[in-house]
């Protein structure tokens, strides 16, 4: 879990597993926008309960395009794992796609 947006990448490692890269290719996003994402965007949800790390849904912006990303921080290895990414469907979330309808 992310306790604040800019600190969603730590140092250390950036794992992609492979759910996200299969989601990633189906998508056409980049492991560079996904990257970005956590840099610059906002936790909008924390899963504190989840295993084997707790994760955060961080929201970021690629250009016009809002992508959702996944991600744990596993202190003990210091690295990041994405665990899925998309772009959120207007129909299932807020205009500002912070917020599930």
């Amino acid at each position: 879990m992310f306790s604040d947006k800019d600190k969603v990448v730590k140092p250390g490692r950036l794992i992609i597993r492979t759910h996200a890269v299969r989601r990633m290719f189906e998508r056409r996003i980049k492991a560079e926008d996904v990257r970005h994402v956590l840099l610059t965007g906002e936790v909008i949800e924390d899963y504190p309960n989840d295993f084997p790390y707790p994760s955060s849904l961080v929201l970021g912006w690629i250009g016009p395009t809002a992508i959702h990303v996944v991600a744990a921080y596993n202190v003990v290895d210091s690295e990041t794992v994405v665990i899925t990414v998309y772009s959120p469907q207007p129909d299932k979330w807020s205009e500002d796609f912070r917020r599930r309808v």
